[in-house]
């Protein structure tokens, strides 16, 4: 027995003083509406209603039993009215994650933008680069970059980026460019120590092949890392998207393009699927948009 349509049904009975009349509301035979009113007064041990040839009238335990429904009912309306303004009108806050530098250059616009298009809309940023748990850190949408394992999440593909080496043209002007990964040996570089950082850079989709650098600086960014590049110091390895800025301002060139690993994918990941809010859908269809149309990630 569904016991919430069962106590409207009570509630009508009550409220009409009539099975016929209940019936004709909710458009229920009187023999239907009499079989759920009895279902019910079984199920809780009490009888509920006096049936004579008249009329229906409440017992002592059914006038208790109808107010505590009709309170209830009541706010059970108002729990579905709230749900359902949440799913159809962005509000509340909305937290997104991105790595660090993309976060920056591409997810803080879009936030900004979006949160003056909804004003009933918090926004809660956490740029990172590491991969943070979207349900123990109550996070609405990801940007992820790099292949996906498994989660069961909506993940919404937006771009790619590339691996690239990069360097200033005062440095090759100076030391010359590398042609093949092996001549990196012979030249000064720059890397990272984040936690996705390696002393082996990887080269090739199909003839695959590796590098082991020796690093004369190491920098704890890679926004650090870029900056003694510009300056002509040496050459790091960063994302494509990472330094778009300053290879289309001439700062920056990159090297060994034939020899780059295969193109890195770029997802929006919220973990609600098709029964996400208002906030996130607004949010995914806004960003999916924007981000696909941006020529620095496609």
């Amino acid at each position: 027995m569904d016991r919430w349509q069962a106590m409207k049904v009570f509630v009508k009975v009550g409220e009409a003083g009539s099975f016929a009349a209940a019936g004709r509301q909710l458009n229920m035979s009187p023999p239907a509406v009499t079989r759920i009113v009895s279902a019910l007064e079984e199920t809780i041990g009490a009888r509920l209603l006096t049936r004579t040839t008249r009329a229906v009238k409440l017992t002592d335990a059914g006038s208790r039993y109808l107010a505590d429904c009709q309170r209830l009912l009541l706010e059970l309306g108002k729990a579905e009215t709230a749900a359902a303004a949440t799913f159809g009108k962005p509000t509340g806050l909305l937290s997104i994650t991105a790595p660090s530098i993309f976060g920056s250059l591409f997810i803080l616009p879009l936030m900004t933008e979006f949160l003056d298009l909804h004003p009933d809309v918090t926004g809660r940023t956490l740029f990172a680069d590491r991969i943070v748990s979207l349900v123990d850190e109550e996070v609405d949408v990801a940007i992820r970059i790099g292949n996906l394992p498994d989660s069961g999440f909506a993940a919404i593909k937006v771009g790619e980026v590339r691996r690239v080496i990069c360097g200033s043209p005062g440095y090759f002007e100076k030391h010359g460019r590398p042609i093949i990964p092996a001549d990196l040996t012979g030249h000064r570089i720059i890397a990272t120590t984040s936690a996705w950082a390696s002393l082996e850079w990887r080269f090739g989709t199909i003839e695959k092949s590796s590098v082991r650098i020796a690093p004369r600086l190491f920098c704890s960014t890679n926004d650090s890392a870029i900056l003694a590049a510009i300056g002509g110091w040496g050459l790091t390895r960063v994302l494509s998207y990472q330094i778009a800025a300053q290879m289309d301002a001439g700062a920056l060139q990159t090297v060994l393009a034939e020899h780059e690993e295969e193109v890195l994918p770029i997802h929006v990941v919220h973990p609600d699927g098709r029964q996400a809010s208002a906030k996130v859908r607004s949010f995914v269809d806004f960003a999916v948009e924007r981000l696909r149309a941006d020529r620095h990630i496609n």
